[in-house]
Order: structure tokens, then C-alpha cells, then sequence
């Protein structure tokens, strides 16, 4: 496997260095809330990052098992390959440095790279885009938490709400050079309650795109199949099950979800 430090390389190759290349610490990424690392992965004379998060570095949680938040991350990435969206980069769970833990190809975003979600001054949210919460600056201004009305953001909205993300902030998604957009941090996902917090909330109730409706019945054989029992490997049966039956509510409505009532819609914070 050979390719320049600039090369994207495909997903087999992506999958073959994560999962046999040899891994050097860069440092630490210090914004994040579990130990995140970020490291050079190589093989072959093939380097390339990557975003390390060992299972001893998970902070425990009041509501997700421990030790369980790196197989979420694999679980996320062998959902999204089966959607053919390629929304998750590719993500293993290998030994590293610090043991076990989820290995996930790094995503470069250009300098110039214009997001779509963002706040934005309550008068002027751009054409084409929605608003979906008011907020208010130190000054007392008024703004908008907004994102594009963009094919691409739809399809990370459906993705979250069949893996029931419970943390999609603005920053959680990224913006490559190839014109594709990256879902990450998904180790809060999976979870048997409805647990969907999201800042992709202007479709609500919307018709569900025929794109998205074809995907849904994919998944629904796919998870009684070959991705059922992958995903067995990093969540429990009864977590997988209900994969399935959200997939079959989207189905049945065939509409974008409504925000929760008994759980915070938006994540904190939203971006």
C-alpha cells in the first residue's frame, strides 16, 4: 500500500493501516471531556493521523456503561459503511499504547472551509438555511442557532436518529477538501432511550427524502444480517434490537423526528 502524505486513500486502505500500522502519540486533544489523542499512524512508507481514544481514558458516565464508549465509536462507523453515506471516517478498535481503544482516521479540513451550522444574527439567518434556536450574546443581542437546508446534513440527521446521538454539536461535524461532509464523536450513541440531541433539528417533521426512505429498508435487512452481528461485538443485543425498531419508526412515519420532550434537544454546548 503505497500513497503521497496528500493521497485519499480509499477505504480498504484506510481500514489496513488503522488496523496494522504502527501508532506514535502526537499529543492530547484537550477540549475534549475523555483522554482523545491525536497520532501518526504508519505502514508500508504510508503515514497518515489519526484520533486514538483508549478505553482507560472513558470518564464514567451516569448513564452509558463503562468501558463501553469506544465500541459505540466502531458501532457508528459499521453503521454509516452500511448506509453508503461514508458520513463516519473509518474506525477500528485495536490495542495502542494504552490498550484497547477506538482508532479513527483523522480528517483535515481546509483553512478556508465555511461550515454549515453556526450561530447567526436572528435578522440575517442566510437564505436557505434554518433557524431551530434563539439565543442571546453577552451584549444581549439576538441570534440564531441555524444550519443549511443541505442534502448532506439531511443524511447525517437521519444517520443520528437511527443511532439515537445523544451529543451532534456544530463541531462535531466536519468539512474535508473532497465537498463531503464527517460525522465524529459518537461514543454517546446507541443507547435504548430515546436520547437524540442534535443541532440538525430543521427538518422536523418533514417528509423523509426517497434517498433516505431506500437507505432505512437497506438497513433494516442489513441489521437482521451480517451488521447485526458486527454490531453484537460492541453493543448488547437488546441495544442492537433497537437499532432496528427505529429504523422501522422512521419507516413507518416516514418523516424527520420531533425533538424529545423529556430529554434537552440541543446538546451543550451546540457548537
Amino acid at each position: 500500500m503505497t500513497a503521497e502524505p496528500t493521497e485519499v486513500l480509499t477505504e480498504a486502505d484506510a481500514l489496513q493501516l488503522l488496523g496494522r500500522g504502527e501508532i506514535e502519540i502526537e499529543g492530547r486533544l484537550v477540549d475534549a471531556s475523555n483522554t482523545t489523542l491525536r497520532a501518526e499512524i504508519s505502514l508500508d512508507g504510508v503515514t497518515r493521523r489519526c484520533v486514538y481514544k483508549p478505553v482507560r481514558g472513558e470518564r464514567p458516565l451516569w448513564d452509558f456503561p463503562d468501558g463501553t464508549l469506544a465500541g459505540r465509536e466502531v458501532s457508528a462507523y459499521l453503521v454509516s459503511r452500511a448506509t453508503g453515506w461514508e458520513l463516519v471516517p473509518p474506525t477500528i478498535l485495536r490495542d495502542g499504547p494504552l490498550g484497547s481503544g477506538a482508532l479513527q482516521l483523522w480528517i483535515d479540513e481546509p483553512e478556508a472551509a465555511e461550515g454549515l451550522i453556526g450561530f447567526v444574527p436572528a435578522y440575517d439567518v442566510p437564505p436557505g438555511w434554518f433557524a431551530v434556536a434563539a439565543a442571546r450574546d453577552d451584549d444581549g443581542d439576538a441570534y440564531a442557532l441555524a444550519h443549511a437546508d443541505d442534502p448532506r446534513l439531511a443524511r447525517l440527521a437521519v444517520f443520528d436518529a437511527v443511532i439515537n446521538n445523544a451529543d451532534r454539536k456544530g463541531g462535531h461535524v466536519l468539512y474535508p477538501a473532497t465537498g463531503s461532509i464527517h460525522g465524529i464523536d459518537h461514543g454517546v450513541s446507541f443507547h435504548v432511550e430515546n436520547k437524540l440531541r442534535t443541532v440538525l433539528w430543521g427538518w422536523t417533521g418533514k417528509p423523509l427524502p426517497d434517498e433516505a426512505v431506500e437507505v432505512l429498508r437497506t438497513l433494516s435487512a442489513d441489521l437482521a444480517g451480517a451488521l447485526g452481528e458486527a454490531l453484537e461485538e460492541h453493543l448488547t443485543i437488546s441495544e442492537v434490537q433497537h437499532i432496528g425498531l427505529r429504523v422501522k419508526r422512521l419507516l413507518r412515519a416516514g418523516r424527520f423526528p420531533k425533538p424529545p420532550t423529556d430529554w434537552p434537544a440541543i446538546p451543550w454546548p451546540p457548537i
